[in-house]
């Protein structure tokens, strides 16, 4: 099966997505772009996630052509394509609804340095898109343009978008996010938050870098973070 270890990394953690709370329903979609073949694995669009088999995950190219799979792919794709067009640095891509980060996009805010841990999507911040109806090639010029030197972006009344070099990097830094949005909602309710300043974020990013331990490079189920 073509990318059979991608399928079944995009299946894994879309499973995760629900039991941590960071999408509902069959919101959301995942994506993991491979630069040898120019293909890239995503979510089929519009299935539960514990009923999506490997086989399901669609193949495409990014032109949005199917090379490998029976189901359309998600209504997303292009979002997830552009970046992998214009990025180096992405290699996985997770959008989803996570309930607080999607409550400061529909404020249309940028979630701002609440707390250090900011710092893992790569910035002093995570910036707010500018907003366009979902599966439209305008989102996705809005997503990619808001996310710059970022690896996680926020689109306006609808959800977050977030990059790394696997899903499991994504992962972790969609839960880092997701933590700092309920900190800074709960700030917001009862008080003022102060907000870290510049020169400490971008020590902390620089940090940020060399942060956990060192892997080796793995094949198959572990390079995708199936263990």
């Amino acid at each position: 099966m073509l990318m059979e270890e991608e399928r079944k990394a995009i299946v894994h953690y879309g499973k995760k997505l629900i039991e941590s709370g960071l999408t509902t329903g069959t919101g959301g979609n995942l994506s993991i772009y491979d630069p040898e073949t120019g293909y890239m694995a995503i979510k089929p669009t519009g299935i539960d996630y514990f009923e999506i088999q490997p086989e399901d995950v669609v193949i495409t190219d990014l032109n949005g052509n199917i090379v490998d799979g029976r189901l359309k792919p998600s209504s997303e794709y292009e979002m997830h394509a552009i970046v992998y067009r214009n990025r180096n640095d992405a290699r996985a891509m997770i959008h989803t609804h996570a309930l607080y980060l999607t409550t400061i996009a529909c404020l249309r805010w940028d979630l701002p340095a609440v707390d250090y841990l900011v710092a893992h999507a790569g910035g002093k911040n995570v910036r707010c898109a500018e907003y366009a109806t979902y599966g439209t090639k305008e989102l996705a010029e809005n997503a990619l343009k808001a996310m710059e030197g970022r690896k996680a972006v926020l689109l306006a009344n609808h959800g977050v978008n977030v990059i790394g070099d696997t899903l499991e990097q994504a992962f972790a830094v969609l839960e880092q996010l997701e933590f700092c949005a309920k900190l800074y909602w709960q700030a917001k309710a009862i008080g003022e938050p102060v907000i870290l300043p510049d020169e400490e974020m971008e020590h902390m990013v620089f940090r940020f870098k060399d942060y956990g331990q060192k892997k080796k490079p793995q094949q198959g189920r572990e390079q995708h973070g199936i263990i």
